[in-house]
């Protein structure tokens, strides 16, 4: 190994080389093209570019001037080849390496420079590298490396043409490097039409999948999904979290629904530009954002430093994506969990590529709201915060408190502030059905009702009212009883022991959020029950068919008539004879009818098509002229005998 590469190993706090790395560093694989097959999170990009050092430096410690590239990095997506030109930047700085990047969505122009001015290592997407080489702005001559990273994600996202260009344009005497989490037919085929006697470097563990990753399989209610995922980030409480998508409608709908749950989130999926993709992953990476919700393009390749938890918010197509997903978390030697939200209907499903990934989960629930809550306290009890000496700044706040308040009002009003910075759990149905189990809890006792802006127009549903009013009044599920929603506004009612206190905590405004207003009922409200649409109709309201609302008194359906009967098919017992009608008279062949004449509105005669044998040759020469005669202005045709000129 170079030693400006050690020293920077070294500097990163590399204390020794991952399996792949090793294997592909092997001195006697220095000069061969390679296919190694390795699972994500192995250090595939520091392991290739510890691989191409000795072809690129040759006997020297350190690279000349740059000028044409000579080594080439292909990723197949704008994140992946960013990422990679940052962990070769790294790796290569004490060598003087300079490394820039072509891919999709920048500036052309600016590339172009770039390569103007020389560079040694060039990282790009297929698409636009393909671009700079038939515009003529890369020199591929002096290449002495080619570096396809992911390359199955390549051929799936139908990069295979590209890829041949690009390989057919490259010098024969390159060595060619392929790394790939999975190996198909694909990528065989390639590898032989483009790689001299490649070998096999296989690292990938037969029976088991990131053994840094605990996988789990969760079972939901059919309409719980989302309210499971939210379950899942607060259990976990993740430093950064990966919620994947099938589609970008997905996408958006999620992130605007835990953004209202009061997580920090951002997207990521195909239809932002370049800069938003760059922003939403900076934003992860310092810690302005701890959850990402994003599509299997989008994120593919990308490397969070603190990723504990993937959820698969939808299940992927095949394991292989599944893997790819995964593969974003347990990532050098971090433990990771990836966990599964699978609905009843899609059961099946999620255990064909579980077993298509050879993966053993662990099959639950989703954690549930009082789950949470313990983890919570648990978390509270273990921070290192309760050790900690009383800092001289803070020590006359502490003064103060302690002579005012009781230790019981002091630990109640923490226990209070630290689950006001929390999203409040949702309550889960059991993961056999849709509905709910009835209710255990016996009967509720004396209760008060109130009233709140917001009803069937403004989408209110009580799944979502009992979460806002447990976090704004201070209450729990068993101080609140039902939850009527109706067209303009919702009513729900609160334990009468429960009542001071919720009005203590909404305070004089009783407002709770998204400004939504809060009134003490005096008497019960009446509830007007809506007919569902779809629902059957009550039989005082069914009218007989063929009858106008309104046209015909009501009919009492038990004496209703019998339906009129059908007519008996003709040849049928009972039906009508039916006579054949007579023919008519043949036409003596050879006669033509002289064209007919009608008057039009305007009084002048307008001639017609003949009546006769209409492909005889008398008639076809008779409309020939016809249409000379119409194009040169004469008598007008009608348009439906016609034929276009």
């Amino acid at each position: 190994m170079k030693q400006a590469l050690a020293d920077a190993l070294e500097h990163r706090g590399y204390t020794a080389l991952t399996p792949v790395q090793e294997a592909v560093t092997d001195p006697a694989l220095a000069n061969a093209d390679l296919l190694v097959s390795a699972q994500t999170g192995s250090g595939k990009t520091v392991g290739f570019g510890l691989a191409i050092a000795p072809t690129l430096l040759a006997d020297a410690e350190s690279f000349a001037k740059a000028a044409s590239p000579l080594a080439l990095i292909i990723a197949p997506t704008r994140e992946l080849a960013l990422q990679v030109q940052r962990e070769l930047s790294w790796l290569y700085a004490k060598a003087g390496a300079v490394v820039t990047s072509c891919v999709g969505g920048m500036d052309m122009r600016d590339e172009r420079r770039a390569l103007g001015r020389g560079a040694h290592i060039v990282v790009a997407t297929p698409g636009r590298l393909r671009d700079h080489i038939m515009r003529g702005s890369i020199d591929m001559s002096g290449l002495r490396a080619v570096v396809l990273d992911e390359a199955d994600e390549m051929l799936d996202l139908g990069f295979r043409e590209d890829l041949e260009f690009i390989l057919g344009e490259a010098p024969e005497t390159r060595r060619t490097l392929m790394f790939s989490a999975t190996v198909p037919r694909g990528i065989a085929n390639l590898a032989k039409s483009y790689q001299n006697d490649a070998v096999r470097v296989t690292t990938t563990a037969e029976k088991s999948q990131h053994a840094d990753i605990e996988y789990l399989a969760m079972n939901v209610a059919p309409r719980d999904s989302e309210n499971a995922i939210i379950n899942v980030l607060r259990f976990y409480e993740a430093p950064n979290a990966l919620v994947f998508c099938n589609t970008r409608a997905t996408v958006n709908r999620l992130t605007a629904r835990l953004s209202n749950r009061g997580f920090s989130v951002v997207s990521l999926s195909g239809e932002l530009s370049q800069t938003e993709r760059t922003h939403a992953l900076q934003a992860m990476r310092d810690g302005r954002a701890r959850v990402c919700v994003a599509t299997d393009v989008a994120a593919r390749g990308i490397d969070l430093p603190n990723l504990d938890l993937v959820v698969h918010a939808e299940l992927p197509s095949n394991h292989e994506t599944m893997l790819h997903r995964s593969g974003r978390t347990g990532r050098a030697g971090r433990k990771g969990v990836s966990a599964l939200i699978v609905p009843p209907q899609f059961r099946r499903k999620a255990e064909r590529i579980l077993q298509g990934a050879k993966v053993t989960p662990t099959w639950g629930e989703a954690p549930s709201a009082d789950a949470i809550r313990r983890r919570d306290e648990d978390r509270m009890l273990a921070d290192p915060a309760w050790h900690e000496p009383v800092a001289k700044a803070d020590r006359g706040l502490v003064e103060k408190l302690v002579g005012q308040f009781s230790a019981e009002q002091i630990a109640a009003a923490y226990v209070r502030l630290n689950g006001s910075r929390q999203s409040a759990p949702e309550e889960l149905a059991p993961a056999g059905g849709g509905q709910k189990a009835p209710s255990q809890r016996g009967t509720f006792g004396p209760s008060v009702w109130f009233s709140i802006t917001g009803g069937r127009k403004e989408n209110a549903e009580p799944r979502r009212l009992l979460p806002m009013l447990c976090k704004a009044g201070n209450l729990t599920n068993d101080d609140i009883g039902a939850i009527r929603v109706q067209q303009d506004q919702s009513y729900f009612e609160i334990k009468l022991s429960s009542v001071e206190g919720f009005l203590d905590a909404l305070g004089d405004d009783m407002v709770v959020e998204a400004g939504a207003k809060v009134t003490k009922l005096d008497t019960p409200p009446t509830i007007v029950t809506e007919q569902r649409r779809g629902s059957p109709p009550k039989p005082q309201d069914r009218k007989p068919k063929g009858r106008r609302s309104g046209a015909a008194a009501p009919i009492d359906w038990d004496d209703a008539p019998a339906p009129r009967k059908k007519k008996p098919k003709p040849g049928a017992p009972g039906s009508k004879p039916k006579f054949p009608r007579e023919p008519k008279p043949e036409r003596p062949e050879g006669v033509v009818t002289p064209l007919k004449k009608r008057k039009t509105q305007d009084g002048k005669p307008k001639l017609v098509t003949p009546v006769g044998k209409p492909n005889s040759k008398k008639n076809k020469a008779r409309r020939a002229g016809l249409q000379a005669q119409d194009m040169k202005g004469g008598s007008a045709v009608p348009k439906r005998g016609r034929k276009k000129p």
